[in-house]
């Protein structure tokens, strides 16, 4: 099957266009755009500049990728939104491009961006992750893979969200969120483990109550976070790799955790 354009789109001769991908009427291409194999652009999508899109994505129409960051030290360098494999990119929602911080604005693979999200300048998405509509990630942001944020989430600049954890709607979030935290309420805070999620992904039991046992140490004892660190590492001083990678993550962060 060969490429599909429809003839009311807008495509850059420049672009590189892969095969069986569709583009529908009044979509816009602009030239120094690659788009993957078997992709569909909607009705009304745009795609410019510095765009990169993966292979059997689909972008919905009234989505803009590649658009310049809203920054108001962007001086027009050349720079880069990359869109992974299969990932899905629904009505409205925005991905801009990066600065010369880091050069580009980065989505991973099977992910789900839902209607009015944003994803700002600079920021690295992992796999897998899905953005619930309306939610908003500002600039330099990185969330891990397997993420879940819920309906108008918005997580503030440079903030970093660990693997599996899941955000709730409506949350703000303003410093880091630890791997597998379950985040609710106004100011956000630590519910617990991200449980339901981490069984359906294949987390043992073991695992499970492993971080859980961390996070009662750390965030539900009254101590503070680097007393909770120490107290349970000195009760267990063999860790399961997943209760280690955790710990590293809190013990790194710049912004500081929510507890």
């Amino acid at each position: 099957m060969s490429v599909q354009i429809h003839p009311l789109a807008s495509v850059a001769p420049e672009a590189h266009i892969g095969t069986n991908v569709t583009i529908g009427p009044f979509a816009v291409i602009e030239s120094d755009v690659e788009i993957g194999d078997g992709t569909t652009i909607s009705a009304h999508a745009t795609i410019l500049h510095g765009s990169r899109i993966g292979s059997e994505c689909a972008v919905f129409p009234g989505a803009v990728i590649g658009a310049v960051p809203q920054d108001l030290k962007f001086q027009g360098e050349k720079t880069l939104a990359i869109i992974g494999d299969r990932t899905v990119i629904r009505e409205c929602a925005t991905v801009n491009r990066g600065t010369e911080a880091t050069g580009r604005a980065i989505i991973g693979t099977d992910c789900l961006i839902m209607a009015y999200c944003h994803v700002a300048h600079d920021c690295t998405v992992g796999s897998h992750v899905i953005m619930s509509n309306v939610s908003q990630l500002a600039g330099h942001v990185s969330i891990g893979d397997w993420v879940i944020l819920g309906g108008l989430a918005k997580v503030i600049q440079f903030c970093t969200v660990g693997d599996h954890a899941m955000i709730g709607a409506d949350c703000k979030v303003t410093k880091d969120v630890a791997p597998y935290a379950l985040i609710g309420r106004e100011p956000a805070k630590v519910e617990g483990v991200n449980k339901i999620g981490l069984r359906r992904r294949g987390f043992s039991n073991e695992e499970i109550d492993a971080i859980q046992e961390l996070y009662s140490s750390v965030f539900f004892s009254g101590m503070n976070t680097s007393d909770g660190l120490e107290e349970y590492e000195r009760r267990y001083p063999i860790v399961l790799p997943e209760v280690g990678s955790c710990i590293e993550f809190i013990r790194s962060s710049r912004k500081g955790i929510i507890r």
